[in-house]
């Protein structure tokens, strides 16, 4: 057993239950417009101020009239037009018909609708070929939403599925809660600014580019503080711009146990780590705590330890923080293992992979391959984790593993 498997390690379950016993969600909240509501959280129930539809329409096109009138006569007398916003003036009397279009208003005195594929027209005569049913292609007053009913609820986040309805409604504007906002940087001497040559033993900072995009994924605004050396100093300086600017400071690098890993002795100086090392694979040198009043998360270096930790950990963590009560984790389910996956019991491993449905209907996932912290072109090439349990072994072709499928943040 390595030293990273060794006992004692928090179980990644653990970890995630006590991140979400501290966090709550911030007080403070804001009037937005429709417009700019896209990714918001309400910070209120939405209760619809109308009917919808408003008023009885017609499900499709044809003619509206009583059916009662069918019951001794198939042939009415056609007396109106009524359309889309332009809907009959007037009364329809007994033996009439009116011209309907779909979602046109039912005039008065009607109480169904024929498709116009039932019926012959003869000049101002129409003969119906079916006998209806009473409200047979009526939609009523509130059959989709009734005055008064929650329609979204408080803690949603606002997506495409919700800008519509809302303003279906007529609804121009809501309370929503402040975005979180998360200050991150990078740690490490050897890091360099994307766009610059690279000198003996430099790479390029891709982490900040994973987190930033992330956060603003997970909705927060962002404050990129750059790469900062390893310089305690510099160090202390970044850590201060974040506590008086920020709700959450994100951190990669610096928190493992490295001569030059500053990050954890400057949180333990200027805060409180609420946890250190976590039995997950890759990702074990994840810190969390506070420093002043602002949440503290140090991702590990490895670019793919990063990410999955900002997407395990964090993600839940700014949700709740946000007030995205209505916030489900990403879909977990069983597939079918068509490759070796290469793990050692003592952490939960969550190994990239590919899944597919077979010409069988069955769900079955293959590795990326390399499954290195450091090998992130696996994690372009993946569309799911492979999440295997902590005191689980190699997993052989043919065996049951759980799939993780990537929610809209990867994408």
């Amino acid at each position: 057993m390595g030293c990273c498997d060794a006992p004692g390690l928090m179980p990644v379950e653990t970890a995630l239950d006590k991140i979400l016993a501290d966090v709550k969600p911030l007080s403070s909240v804001m009037t937005v417009a429709l417009s700019d509501a896209m990714g918001r959280v309400l910070a209120e129930d939405i209760l619809s101020p109308i009917n919808v539809p408003p008023f009885a329409n017609s499900a499709m096109d044809g003619y509206a009239l009583r059916a009662d009138d069918l019951k001794d006569s198939d042939t009415l007398v056609l007396s109106g037009k009524s359309f889309a916003g332009a809907p009959f003036e007037g009364v329809c009397e007994a033996g009439q018909c009116i011209r309907i279009m779909t979602g046109a208003q039912m005039p008065e005195g009607t109480d169904v609708v024929i498709m116009q594929e039932e019926t012959e027209v003869e000049g101002d005569n129409v003969r119906f070929l079916i006998k209806p049913k009473a409200h047979d292609n009526v939609r009523p007053i509130g059959d989709d939403i009734h005055q008064g009913d929650t329609v979204i609820a408080k803690g949603t986040r606002i997506t495409a599925r919700e800008m519509p309805l809302l303003a279906s409604l007529g609804i121009a504007e809501f309370t929503v809660f402040a975005r979180p906002v998360a200050a991150f940087f990078s740690t490490g001497d050897e890091l360099r600014p994307v766009g610059e040559p690279l000198a003996a033993g430099q790479i390029y900072d891709s982490n900040r580019y994973g987190i930033r995009a992330l956060l603003e994924k997970f909705g927060c605004d962002v404050l990129d503080l750059g790469i900062i050396p390893d310089n305690p100093e510099k160090l202390r300086a970044a850590f201060k711009k974040a506590t008086t600017e920020a709700d959450v400071l994100v951190t990669s690098g610096g928190v493992s146990v490295g001569e030059a890993d500053y990050t954890k002795d400057i949180l333990e100086e200027q805060g409180e780590i609420g946890f250190w090392k976590i039995a997950m694979k890759p990702g074990k040198p994840f810190a969390f705590g506070t420093i002043d009043n602002t949440w503290f998360c140090g991702l590990p270096g490895n670019p793919v330890s990063a990410m999955l930790t900002l997407y395990q950990l964090v993600q839940p963590m700014l949700a709740q923080l946000s007030g995205h009560s209505q916030y489900q984790p990403p879909q977990r389910i069983t597939a079918k293992a068509t490759t070796l996956f290469k793990k050692r019991p003592g952490r939960t491993d969550f190994q990239r992979g590919i899944y597919q449905i077979n010409p069988q209907g069955q769900l079955e996932v293959a590795t990326t391959g390399n499954q290195g912290s450091g090998a992130f072109s696996s994690m372009h090439q993946a569309n799911c984790f492979v999440v295997l349990e902590q005191e689980r072994g190699r997993v052989s072709p043919g065996e049951d593993v759980t799939i993780e499928l990537f929610n809209h943040s990867m994408y």
